[in-house]
């Protein structure tokens, strides 16, 4: 029963890797734009199925589809900003509906493009299995997708908070008239936010890929994943997507290894709930700056 515990809380640590990488880049545009981009999950996905493309195609190792691979989510990401930003009523609102109607549009795309066949790789050293003390088991793809997934973290957070353009994205998202005054260039830190979330994004796009398996309706529910982690967390949290997404990939786990594996998306959801009803703000709610 403990060992099969650790496991539990161990598979939901790494599932919880996976779902921050996709939660941070949806904080990161919250936090300069104040909106949801509801087309985040799509680009995800999008990712994952050029690192399938180019694995079955060319038989290239999915991880050498990373450079093709943000070139097209980042190009993608830029038409999304552009669209987003010709909206000038109803900002909130609007930019909601528009980003789920690009989410149903790229969902569709990728149907016509690869069929509605679920994929996972075929590379057999992702799929090789890893003992840690003779107890803990996981995949190399879930190992790698979790460390890499918090490197990247790591350098986002370690941008927002030493570099200029870093300090220029927390100031837009704090007082965005301020900002200006002081002079940061709005236009150009979203269009900066959104090729930081392109490139966190792409990554999680192809470490799902490697270490699960992907199907057109994934990105509505990593967008889905995503909203309910950045809530939990507080909007503009950047470590408290971390926090969250462990909480959310754990209890996930363990309802999986207890319960069944049906109760799994409720289970978050319940937890997602009862985090609210304390704290509606989320668990860093009151901490408004971007990457506090």
């Amino acid at each position: 029963m403990i060992e099969l515990t650790l496991q539990a809380l161990f598979s939901g640590l790494l599932a919880g890797g996976y779902y921050a990488t996709v939660a941070v880049g949806l904080a990161l545009v919250f936090g300069t734009m104040r909106i949801i981009n509801l087309a985040h999950g799509e680009l995800v996905l999008l990712s994952a199925y050029i690192a399938y493309a180019a694995e079955s195609r060319y038989g290239l190792n999915p991880v050498m589809a990373i450079p093709l691979a943000l070139l097209v989510v980042g190009t993608v990401s830029m038409i999304v900003y552009a669209l987003l930003s010709r909206i000038r009523q109803d900002r909130e609102i609007n930019s909601l509906i528009l980003t789920f109607g690009i989410g149903i549009i790229m969902t569709n795309g990728i149907l016509t493009i690869w069929a509605a066949d679920i994929h996972s790789t075929t590379n057999p050293w992702f799929q090789d299995s890893l003992v840690i003390a003779d107890t803990l088991f996981a995949m190399n793809a879930e190992i790698v997708a979790f460390v890499g997934g918090l490197a990247l973290m790591a350098a986002v957070y370690w941008w927002l908070n030493h570099s200029w353009q870093g300090r220029a994205v927390r100031a837009l998202s704090s007082n965005r008239n301020a900002a200006t005054l002081m002079g940061v260039n709005p236009r150009q830190t979203e269009i900066l936010s959104f090729l930081i979330a392109a490139l966190l994004a792409t990554f999680a796009g192809v470490a799902i890929y490697t270490g699960k398996t992907v199907f057109p309706a994934l990105g509505h529910v990593l967008t889905v994943k995503a909203f309910i982690i950045t809530v939990l967390a507080g909007m503009g949290s950047i470590h408290g997507v971390l926090i969250g997404a462990v909480m959310i990939g754990i209890i996930e786990s363990l309802t999986v290894t207890y319960l069944s594996a049906s109760l799994q998306e409720l289970a978050g959801m319940l937890l997602f709930l009862v985090v609210l009803f304390v704290s509606p703000s989320g668990l860093f709610g009151g901490r408004r700056a971007l990457a506090r």
